[in-house]
């Protein structure tokens, strides 16, 4: 089982990173709160499902609070506020730079709101990754345009709040109870939001084809179930600046992804940034950092 667990955190860049292939084919095809509340309602229904087929226990009312709190930040914020300021022409490139501050603002977060202790080596990790990510983006930052806006540049920055702010509420108070009913109660938090997004701001037109069909079904499945299950199962058991260090790699695996499928231009300099962002998320993750003591 320890052997297994190792896999875990390379499967989770992987799944995660391809984020980017559900997302480029469905934005076309749907505006994104209403995409993301039909996503989110769909992995919950396939989530009640897969409890009454495993009869895993029923979270608690208290536990159903906190999970839906987690994923009204960690899915309704973060990814309503990323497709957002995407669909309203933020480069994606631009918009991950922003969700690359994630890991440090979570290390900020997890010193404070759960003791643990960051030691300098850990921190140095942190900034060499940030190094790498803006190298590895960088190619990408010269479409920026009439799509950064103050709302834009707000809707990224507020979306890396909540999903920082929702791993550390997981963490904290929504980690204890059964995995599978936890999930389901973020995902109702995630749908609740966005339905009232959608009706408050959209039109909720949609344009069935293979192309969303496709990328509903790889989100729900391989995201809202795989990667998030994954997640879920690293922040249960390890430290949250580790955990959040992982997110420095996914803008790499993505830009791999999108020269093999896509044939996007993929180059010495962001190649580079890749192996600088490895190296400093190995730092980051090396060794155990040790609980600051209670006071």
């Amino acid at each position: 089982m320890h052997s297994i667990k190792r896999f875990i955190p390379a499967t989770f860049v992987v799944l995660w990173a391809t984020g980017f292939i559900g997302a480029r084919y469905a934005m076309p095809w749907a505006e994104p709160f209403t995409f993301l509340a039909a996503r989110f309602v769909l992995a919950a229904i396939l989530l009640v499902a897969l409890m009454a087929a495993l009869g895993s226990k029923r979270a608690s009312r208290m536990e159903a609070l906190h999970a839906t709190g987690a994923g009204i930040l960690m899915h309704g914020v973060y990814l309503g506020g990323v497709f957002w300021a995407i669909h309203r022409g933020m480069p994606a490139g631009l918009s991950a730079l922003i969700v690359g501050l994630q890991p440090l603002i979570t290390a900020v977060l997890a010193g404070k709101f759960l003791g643990e202790a960051i030691l300098p080596r850990h921190w140095l990790g942190l900034g060499i990754g940030l190094v790498g990510v803006i190298i590895v983006l960088w190619p990408k930052l010269g479409a920026i345009g009439g799509g950064v806006t103050p709302e834009t540049l707000a809707a990224s920055l507020v979306s890396v709040l909540g999903m920082s702010a929702g791993t550390i509420w997981q963490k904290r108070f929504a980690s204890g109870g059964d995995l599978i009913a936890a999930t389901m109660w973020q995902y109702v938090g995630g749908a609740s939001l966005m339905v009232l997004a959608s009706l408050a701001f959209e039109t909720r037109t949609v344009t069935v084809n293979g192309e969303l069909i496709f990328a509903m079904a790889w989100l729900v499945l391989v995201l809202s179930i795989g990667a998030i299950f994954l997640l879920m199962l690293m922040i249960r058991d390890g430290e949250m600046s580790k955990v959040a260090s992982l997110f420095y790699l996914v803008p790499a695996v993505t830009a791999l992804m999108a020269w093999a499928l896509f044939g996007e231009q993929l180059n010495l300099v962001q190649i580079v940034g890749m192996a600088i962002t490895t190296f400093g998320v190995g730092l980051a993750t090396a060794q155990p950092t040790r609980a600051r003591a209670s006071r």
